[in-house]
């Protein structure tokens, strides 16, 4: 039997009858070790400037009534999703049953009830359990083989295993009624299938979400902290650089490369320096119930804010020089929900609710009549410009479900760009022009007028001439994630918000 004391940073793994080593903290876990009797020695190590874990362990078998592996674990109460990619170092390795993934499990101990999302070396991909110590354990085979995506979510008694091959959409499994107590042990973990042998995996983009308890299904109700990422558009490498145990949301990416603005739960406008990572209050004058739908100008110059006036029936759109200011009222009546600059600043975009309904429409920067550009039944919302001003790309119900348009800056010629099994929003067109990023919910999670927090959606990358969609990021949040145009001036990388409770 173990206790674990907790020491200037260490975890002290002590036996009653004696000690054992040292079991280190690793990245945001909290020790390491070998599962198992007489298991080859394993190791862990996180490497802060990648984000990065390299794991390496031995052990006969995560199967049978038995297991042993090495393990770098932290515990944890109530709900959770797991999200990492994995890859083992060297795919051919000496055993095809090696293994890699996360485990839950009940105890440390080699025969302890568990549950697991496991990729093995011949890209068997399963989601195994043992429902009580020394039991024999059982599996659910994924049909999908070599995924490189693993996902695993604990909500109650229910245990969910979402795995892809990354750039692909989640293939699920689902474990019900498996009881391994309120405290459990979560982790990463590598077993090798061999006990001579010792085999590494390589996990990156490791979080540990706690998800809402209920539902939340808008604005008001987003009380969880927020994770600031930054992704690489070409690898798909993900960096969480600022976290907060409150709601910030929309990150626009300045023109110089060098800040992202984002509103807080406070309705307050932020400059986060990348060089510094610190936030600064932009001002904003009396304009203080800022949402969401902010745009910074083509030419870095003025940001656009979406602010609550209960007497004018709520958003209302003002611009502000971008280093802050006095801001200037644009539209006279709300909602009016601020999504883009044409490319000369002389236009802005919204989404505007007229008589009932919600439609795209074009307002001169500088004040003046409003222009209806959409009038199909069913929301139209999200519309920002293309870099060469040619197009105004927005997102529409009107087919079913909803689905990324453009149209003339007019509003003529209106065309579907997306058809397919998702509710899809929120079209961001890269400034070299060329891709853009968009939001997907699951039809299944949301009606398609809805773009609610804290969901499982995709952020999804697509060619400005069209073809596949490529799933680049596996986030839970929604709502807030990347309402705004957020891509950085080179084309290289976006940034967007996740969410998770970090009060827990």
């Amino acid at each position: 039997m173990k206790k674990y004391v907790r020491s200037a940073g260490l975890i002290i793994c002590i036996f009653i009858f004696g000690y054992d080593s040292f079991c280190q903290e690793v990245g945001i876990f909290e020790g390491h070790n070998d599962i198992g009797s007489n298991v080859k020695p394993g190791s862990a190590t996180y490497i802060s400037a990648t984000q990065q874990y390299i794991i390496s362990g031995a052990g006969e078998n995560v199967w049978s009534d038995h297991d042993e592996f090495q393990y770098v674990w932290k515990r944890m109460k109530g709900d959770f999703i797991l999200y990492t990619r994995a890859a083992f170092v060297g795919w051919n390795g000496v055993e095809q049953h090696r293994k890699v993934g996360w485990m839950v499990r009940k105890s440390l101990d080699g025969k302890s009830a568990n549950v697991n999302a496991v990729v093995h070396g011949d890209g068997l991909t399963a989601l195994q359990f043992r429902r009580t110590t020394g039991a024999i354990t059982e599996e659910k085979r994924s049909k999908l083989t070599h995924a490189d995506v693993i996902q695993l979510e604990r909500k109650g008694n229910i245990f969910t295993m979402r795995v892809a091959r990354f750039g692909e959409p989640f293939i699920t499994e689902e474990l019900s009624d498996i009881d391994l107590g309120e405290e459990v042990y979560v982790g990463l973990f590598v077993g090798s299938h061999n006990k001579d042998v010792v085999e590494t995996g390589v996990f990156r983009d490791v979080q540990i979400t706690i998800p809402v308890k209920g539902e939340a299904d808008n604005r008001s109700s987003m009380t969880l902290g927020s994770n600031l990422e930054v992704m690489e558009i070409a690898t798909g490498n993900r960096e969480v650089i600022y976290n907060v145990p409150n709601s910030i949301q929309a990150p626009n990416w300045t023109n110089d490369g060098k800040s992202l603005i984002y509103n807080g739960s406070d309705g307050l406008i932020y400059n986060f320096d990348l060089a510094s990572r610190k936030p600064k209050l932009v001002n904003t004058g009396k304009v203080k119930s800022n949402n969401n739908d902010h745009v910074i100008s083509f030419d870095g110059t003025m940001l656009g804010l979406s602010s609550s006036v209960k007497e004018l029936g709520g958003s209302i759109i003002y611009t502000v020089p971008i280093t802050g200011g006095t801001p200037k009222q644009i539209t006279s009546r709300g909602p009016s929900y601020l999504h883009g600059w044409s490319p000369d600043g002389k236009d802005l975009v919204f989404c505007g609710e007229r008589n009932g309904e919600y439609d795209v429409y074009k307002i001169p920067a500088a004040g003046g009549a409003e222009i209806r550009l959409t009038d199909s039944k069913g929301l139209d919302d999200g519309p920002e410009y293309s870099p060469d001003g040619k197009y105004i790309y927005f997102n529409s119900v009107r087919s079913g479900l909803m689905q990324i348009w453009r149209m003339k800056p007019d509003g003529s010629n209106q065309e579907q760009v997306t058809n397919d099994e998702f509710n899809n929003w929120f079209a961001h067109i890269s400034p070299d022009g060329k891709s853009m990023v968009f939001l997907s919910f699951l039809k299944e999670e949301v009606a398609p007028g809805m773009h609610p927090p804290y969901k499982h959606v995709y952020i999804r990358y697509m060619p400005i001439t069209g073809g596949n969609p490529k799933v680049l990021a596996y986030v839970y949040g929604g709502q807030g994630t990347i309402n705004t145009p957020s891509w950085s001036p080179d084309s290289k990388k976006i940034a967007f918000i996740s969410n998770s409770n970090h009060n827990q």
